[in-house]
């Protein structure tokens, strides 16, 4: 057996109610890794093309890698994917918390879910062996609710839970699975596939040591992360991922009342310093991670009362609820991100159909009858929680915008659809592309449709001379933000790869490892004379999947591109602003595709880069 590793991948039949266990090979485990690489290896195996996202045919993976449950920082990430009813292609979240950890502890490295249940049920993972139990007095609870109910159920605090709320149950397209209250598997849609199957939740316990090939070599490793992080990390544990939002307005890059803008007037009231002097209550963290740069906070007023236990908002939930639909009140923020929680919507998603509904309303397309009398006006905080709970709820608009803004615009009618923006179906997170072109290619070619944890940051390039991790991937010559050339292609071809690789390991990109102290981290966990070379290959290899599942499923070049927004200028002046150039895109992403290996004209992975990569076995997907 691998080291590192449980050992085995657990099958669950809902339809059948049957179980099985698959013990993989070493060979399996070093080829795949875990995380993303499961996802894309078992839904090629196991979905059938064309399979309703929302149907039974469709399989939901709960996935650990080879970090997540060792006792260093960072280990606590997981992956959950599935065929995404967003997108109607490949569907994969990655999550924090301790959810990951418990379940490969329990004794099962993954969890492949087929079918669906008659009835509401949730699993019960424990000590390698597994139960299917009734979840019909669970159907219709919040995430705490769920959570408490199970813990008392099963008498034990701290079981772990994958979980949805209501929003998943009503097949909200967004919704999300939520990990122990405060942690988001957010994008693709996951939460609607597990209330699709009828499965309220995972609830994982265990007490098993995982077995490391070098036990003394990731001790150390973690010891130096633990003498080291406050020298990088300090401002993350400070002011968690919001403490950036400032910077980005004062260059124009926060995305602003529906991306129309790049500067947010209101961005002081909303940042990661005034939260920590306000509201914030405390820090968490995930799993074995000293940073704790996951925000709590607390409001009780005469307006709005936010529960603690909750978590609190993080930038991107900043940025949708608040400058993306013009609100620069903290505690409306809060109590959004709250519902979201509660509901398990994903934050980015779920303010990305507010400040859409909000640009029809100011452009006539909805009316307060529409609205049910609601003022959508952008900034109006009341309105923008209230339509929240709308979506949670599937109550009057928010019924329609829980279908996603592209579903909603078709709807509602045309000039619609000039508001909408997303890649494949899923709305761009929080980060503002023609200011970064790089990015832009990235958004476009992303197999979940627009995502910033896999892309490049084109900052890193506008310097001279470039930084070493750059330069040591064969990256040499610097290319300013707005611009996009070979060079930047290459670039994000290299770094996006290295990116995919936590995903694959179950690690944090926040944690401040050297690429050299994660090769290591692997080789001490597993044992294996592995290097980066090896790494990058399995990160191609799981991008490569995802890209012949999409093709599989009818997604082509044609969806690699941006919204038209991205092609016109802010509405107010920007220094760093430039729109991006559609034919200059379309001219890169025939280059990124002959990097990747992919035909030129088509992305189509070619027979030769799939046997490069050990897959030709997927070349018959695309028959």
């Amino acid at each position: 057996m691998a080291q590192g590793y449980a050992g085995t991948i657990l099958h669950v039949n809902l339809t059948r109610g049957k179980t099985w266990v698959e013990e993989p090979t070493d060979a399996f485990y070093r080829r795949y890794l875990g995380g993303q690489g499961f996802v894309g290896y078992y839904l090629l195996k196991n979905v059938p093309k064309g399979a309703d996202p929302l149907g039974p045919e469709n399989v939901l993976i709960f996935a650990t890698g080879t970090i997540t449950g060792i006792p260093v920082a960072g280990a606590g990430r997981s992956c959950v994917g599935a065929k995404s009813p967003l997108t109607d292609g490949y569907g994969q979240a990655d999550v924090g918390g301790f959810f990951g950890a418990e379940l490969k502890q329990a004794g099962y490295d993954a969890v492949v879910v087929y079918g669906r249940a008659a009835k509401p049920v949730y699993l019960w993972i424990h000590d390698g062996e597994v139960e299917i139990r009734s979840a019909e007095h669970l159907w219709g609870k919040t995430t705490l609710d769920t959570q408490e109910a199970i813990q008392s159920e099963l008498d034990d605090t701290r079981v772990r839970l994958a979980m949805i709320g209501p929003g998943g149950e009503k097949l909200v397209r967004y919704a999300c699975v939520i990990n122990d209250l405060r942690h988001a598997a957010g994008r693709s849609g996951l939460g609607a596939v597990m209330g699709a199957k009828n499965l309220k939740a995972v609830a994982a316990r265990g007490k098993a040591s995982i077995p490391l090939a070098n036990p003394d070599q990731v001790r150390e490793l973690g010891k130096w992360m633990r003498d080291h992080w406050k020298e990088k990390s300090w401002g993350m544990y400070d002011l968690g991922t919001n403490g950036g939002l400032l910077d980005l307005s004062e260059i124009g890059a926060l995305p602003t009342r529906n991306f129309q803008d790049g500067r947010f007037e209101g961005a002081e009231k909303i940042t990661g310093t005034t939260m920590r002097d306000t509201i914030l209550k405390g820090r968490e963290g995930c799993y074995a991670c000293p940073i704790r740069c996951k925000r709590v906070v607390e409001i009780n007023d005469e307006e709005y009362q936010v529960n603690p236990i909750y978590g609190g908002a993080e930038y991107e939930t900043v940025g949708a609820f608040g400058s993306n639909c013009g609100v620069d009140d903290l505690r409306a923020i809060s109590k959004a991100h709250e519902l979201c929680n509660a509901y398990s919507l994903d934050t980015i998603s779920a303010g990305m159909a507010v400040a859409f509904a909000m640009e029809c309303y100011e452009n006539g397309l909805l009316t307060k009858e529409d609205t049910g009398g609601l003022d959508l006006s952008f900034g109006n905080a009341a309105a923008m929680v209230e339509i929240t709970r709308q979506i949670c709820e599937r109550e009057g608009l928010g019924d329609l915008l829980a279908e996603g803004p592209r579903r909603a615009a078709a709807k509602i009618g045309p000039g619609a659809e000039m508001f909408v923006i997303d890649v494949k179906g899923q709305p761009f997170p929080m980060h503002e592309c023609r200011t970064r072109h790089g990015q832009a290619l990235g958004y476009a070619v992303s197999p979940t449709g627009a995502d910033h944890m896999h892309n490049f940051w084109d900052a890193s390039m506008d310097r001279e001379p470039l930084g070493e991790d750059l330069q040591s991937l064969g990256v040499y010559e610097p290319v300013p933000q707005t611009e996009l050339n070979a060079d930047k292609v290459r670039a994000y071809t290299f770094v996006t790869n290295w990116q995919w690789v936590h995903n694959h390991l179950g690690h944090c990109m926040f944690i401040p490892w050297s690429r050299d102290q994660i090769v290591d981290l692997v080789r001490g966990i597993t044992g294996w004379n592995t290097n980066l070379w090896e790494l990058l290959k399995v990160a191609e290899r799981g991008v490569t999947m995802a890209r012949v599942f999409n093709m599989r499923e009818g997604l082509s070049r044609a969806d690699d591109v941006l919204p038209p927004r991205m092609r016109m200028p802010f509405v107010t002046e920007t220094i760093n602003e430039k729109p991006v150039d559609p034919e200059v895109l379309d001219e890169n992403l025939s280059t990124f595709y002959g990097m990747m290996g992919w035909d030129p004209e088509t992305g189509r992975p070619t027979r030769a880069k799939l046997q490069e990569l050990d897959i030709e076995w997927a070349d018959a997907q695309l028959d």
